[in-house]
């Protein structure tokens, strides 16, 4: 990572006292305009962020880990706080949250994401499906930040952990090829994201494998929450008979869930006059009708291992920052994680697919690296 701007260079390069500094910082009304506007200027010029500092560890308060997240409806998030927990109970760190909603990845949020690290106790910060953000994190990382990303590791110098969409799409898809489909629809997720794009080149492998061209005409766009799923399904079922889709690869269980009810209102039956699977397994996935055939991601895993790696780039600056040649981070001694991790997802076979003989789930594997 490139040296950190601190806050004495800042000083130096605006002509002031490491003292306005922190007022400019912490929104003090005593600073005049053109001081303000200066050192404003020079923050953004150096990409300054304010830190954890000895001061603030001296205290003896909790430490503070950052984490924006996008709203609590994605489903998968409770496991992902869950597998984070698993591992900050062991620490003496903290997390302090920040939620956005989709308005916001075409927002510059620096001013967000400045405030959430603006406490002396704030350490590093995890960003979770972050999609456009991501570029803004990756920012920050280059300028010694220490920040991890859960999947949309759209800037590739930023750490990542992510589960591996492509091969959890292809195996979903392959299994209907295997059942004899050849007219695959597609609900893809938002464009955004960068898990979108891997599950539909996971879905086109799968289709060139087996020979089948891709059809245009059966690849939709949705936002992966059940309305899309529900506004494609119904685009499909217009289709003319002979053009019409006989299985349907919806980039995400809610999407999936949109189509189980526009199937319903047709009278067209799952599984019987058309296959559907789904991406994520939902809990309510095992349970719909028909169980929804689906592939299913490490939540739990992909929270540890970004946690894990999180805390060990806080140690890694903190170390730096004292001056030591290295540092081990609060969890486990001397264990160093590589920067971009990959989850194998799960194959679940379940009646939504029309296959004959479900089959229990692959177990999930240990994770490969980059």
């Amino acid at each position: 990572m490139a040296k950190r701007p601190t806050i004495e260079d800042i000083a130096r390069l605006a002509g002031v006292s490491r003292t306005t500094i922190s007022r400019v910082l912490n929104h003090r009304p005593d600073v005049d305009r053109a001081t303000r506007e200066r050192v404003l200027q020079v923050i953004e010029e150096q990409g300054y962020v304010p830190s954890l500092t000895a001061a603030g560890l001296a205290g003896g308060r909790n430490r503070l880990l950052g984490m924006l997240l996008p709203v609590f409806t994605w489903p998968i998030i409770p496991d992902l706080i869950r597998g984070i927990s698993e591992i900050l109970k062991q620490t003496p760190y903290e997390l302090v949250l920040y939620t956005f909603n989709d308005e916001d990845l075409h927002r510059d949020r620096r001013d967000v994401i400045n405030r959430l690290l603006a406490t002396n106790l704030t350490a590093g910060l995890l960003g979770v499906f972050p999609g456009a953000l991501s570029a803004q994190l990756t920012e920050l990382y280059d300028h010694g930040v220490p920040v991890v990303i859960i999947d949309d590791q759209q800037a590739q110098t930023t750490p990542w952990v992510r589960a591996d969409n492509v091969t959890g799409a292809y195996e979903v898809v392959h299994h209907l090829t295997v059942l004899g489909h050849r007219r695959i629809a597609h609900i893809q997720g938002p464009a955004e994201y960068l898990a979108s794009h891997d599950r539909h080149q996971g879905y086109l492998r799968a289709l060139e494998e087996t020979g089948i061209v891709p059809d245009p005409a059966l690849i939709l766009e949705g936002d992966f929450l059940p309305q899309s799923g529900y506004e494609g399904a119904n685009r499909l079922f217009d289709m003319p008979p002979e053009t019409r889709p006989t299985a349907i690869f919806a980039a995400a269980d809610q999407m999936a869930y949109g189509v189980l009810r526009a199937a319903e209102e047709r009278n067209i039956t799952i599984a019987k006059d058309i296959a559907l699977v789904g991406f994520d397994d939902d809990a309510p996935s095992a349970h719909v009708l028909p169980p929804l055939t689906t592939v299913r991601q490490p939540s739990f895993e992909m929270g540890q291992e970004a946690i894990k790696l999180l805390l060990d780039l806080v140690a890694q600056a903190e170390g730096q920052a004292s001056g030591r040649d290295s540092a081990v981070s609060a969890y486990d001694k001397g264990e160093h994680r590589p920067l971009q991790i990959v989850l194998p997802t799960s194959l679940i076979v379940r009646a939504s697919s029309g296959a004959p003989d479900p089959v229990s789930p692959v177990p999930i594997q240990q994770p490969s690296i980059m």
